[in-house]
């Protein structure tokens, strides 16, 4: 389980303005093998986290090249998986290393989503000098992946802007944070805050529906932005600008010895590049 919220600006009227504006929560067991995130793949040029449980080393739940290439994966909750499918990280990890765009990446695997993978969302973009775009799919959802306008989006383990209690929650908190002028370490600062946010939002009919066969001690815990249960729950919060300019902070902050009181937080900044 995770969630993603963002704002999505690709000709930004200010000159503080920024194209992105991405805050996310990757939800896990926590010991679950990964490595935090860094640089990687050819020339370094990747950066994301990166799993590490046996057999599907090396997938992601989001990351950034400097290239402009970005996608974002959430799982989509379903009580019945089928054990056999293929790593949902991958998806990741392969639009970041792939030649293809965006829109022509979730083509191709709109092609076999419902195949091989079990539930999931994907988002992928493309930040480029002379267009952005941004693009997604959900195997669980229409046929076609989309092209996204400019807006502010919410997504978490359903289909995207699926109006879950949680996701409203956490979108109004962010949207509001947007509407504050502040220097970009403030703004990260905030954003961080929300994610770590808490509060319970029962009772949910949608998504206690969707999770039908999960307990209701565990529906409970999901219906938080910041999961919190024994063994599983929030390990990771990831905060993405990317402003006019070319430049890209990536700020993440992880949980250390599945110990929800020990935490460290690296930043990178970098430039995209052509």
């Amino acid at each position: 389980m995770c969630i993603i919220f963002l704002k999505f600006d690709p000709r930004p009227a200010t000159k503080n303005a920024y194209r992105l504006i991405l805050a996310a929560n990757r939800d896990e067991v926590y010991n679950r093998p990964s490595k935090a995130a860094d640089f990687w793949g050819s020339n370094s040029e990747i950066l994301s986290g990166l799993d590490m449980e046996e057999g599907k080393e090396g997938g992601s739940w989001l990351g950034i090249s400097k290239r402009g290439k970005l996608a974002a994966l959430t799982n989509y909750m379903e009580w019945r998986q089928n054990p056999d499918a293929q790593g949902r990280g991958s998806l990741v990890s392969n639009y970041l290393t792939d030649n293809l765009d965006s829109f022509a990446y979730l083509r191709k695997v709109s092609s076999e989503g419902q195949l091989y993978y079990n539930g999931f969302n994907l988002l992928t973009a493309d930040f480029r000098a002379n267009e952005d775009t941004l693009c997604y799919y959900g195997n669980k959802g229409n046929s076609e992946p989309i092209h996204l306008k400019a807006g502010i989006y919410g997504l978490s383990n359903s289909l995207l802007e699926t109006p879950w209690r949680k996701l409203q929650h956490g979108k109004s908190l962010f949207t509001n944070v947007l509407s504050k002028t502040l220097p970009p370490n403030g703004l990260v600062e905030e954003l961080l805050q929300i994610l770590n946010n808490e509060d319970l939002n029962i009772p949910d009919p949608a998504q206690e529906s969707q999770g039908e066969g999960y307990s209701k001690d565990m529906l409970q815990a999901l219906s938080a932005v910041c999961v919190r249960s024994l063994g599983y729950g929030t390990r990771t919060n990831t905060v993405i600008l990317i402003d006019r300019e070319e430049n890209v902070s990536f700020t993440e902050r992880t949980m250390l010895n599945c110990d929800v009181t020990q935490w460290r937080t690296n930043s990178f900044n970098f430039k995209l590049q052509e």
